[in-house]
């Protein structure tokens, strides 16, 4: 019998020895005799996969994953996505209630709040948007519904520089049908979660 912590290399390791079963009652696996050279020939990884499992291992790299810079920094991002606005030059607004691609994904903006962008924000979050002659403002954004997605028109032609520059362009098709697939996978999930909610 074979118990260790979870750990999907552990996992992995143990389903290629022949005849080796998870055995649920047990909380273990079971590998029979006639196994015991290829369990002996993959016990070192395996070992070395279930030390790195243990609950006091993943702590400590839980701790240095959260005190290493990169963490804030997505903490600082998610924070921002959080916020659902975006950056519009106010030379170049955007049309409302419209699906539109962004550097962010598409999304359809719903208003302009006219509050200037800190240059600071957008060169850290945003570095693809830029205000060629005048200055960037917020506008609100959400994100376009399967039905909305489904009925918005593609470009017919390639998105130039300017369009990627001012930071929202039409989306091709291709990118549309990317986003429906994940649109309806999102929205058949919630509907799941209310079915069962229910």
């Amino acid at each position: 019998m074979v118990r260790t912590p979870y750990s999907r290399a552990v996992v992995a390791e143990l389903r290629m020895v022949p005849w080796a079963r998870w055995d649920p009652a047990a909380k273990a696996w079971r590998v029979p005799f006639r196994s015991f050279e290829e369990l002996r020939r993959r016990w070192p990884a395996i070992e070395d996969s279930a030390r790195l499992a243990e609950p006091e291992e993943r702590r400590k790299r839980e701790a240095s994953r959260r005190n290493s810079p990169e963490h804030a920094d997505r903490l600082a991002e998610a924070a921002e996505r959080r916020r659902n606005r975006y950056p519009v030059p106010e030379d170049a607004l955007p049309p409302l209630e419209r699906v539109l691609q962004t550097h962010a994904g598409c999304a359809v903006f719903e208003a302009i709040t006219g509050e200037v962008v800190e240059p600071t924000v957008a060169e850290r979050f945003y570095p693809g948007v830029v205000a060629v002659t005048g200055t960037l403002v917020w506008a609100t954004r959400r994100s376009p519904t399967h039905d909305e997605l489904v009925r918005a028109w593609p470009a017919r032609e390639k998105t130039g520089p300017a369009e990627t520059a001012r930071g929202w362009w039409q989306p091709t098709i291709a990118v549309l049908r990317e986003e429906r697939r994940r649109a309806a996978s999102l929205e058949r999930a919630r509907a799941t979660r209310r079915s069962r909610a229910a």
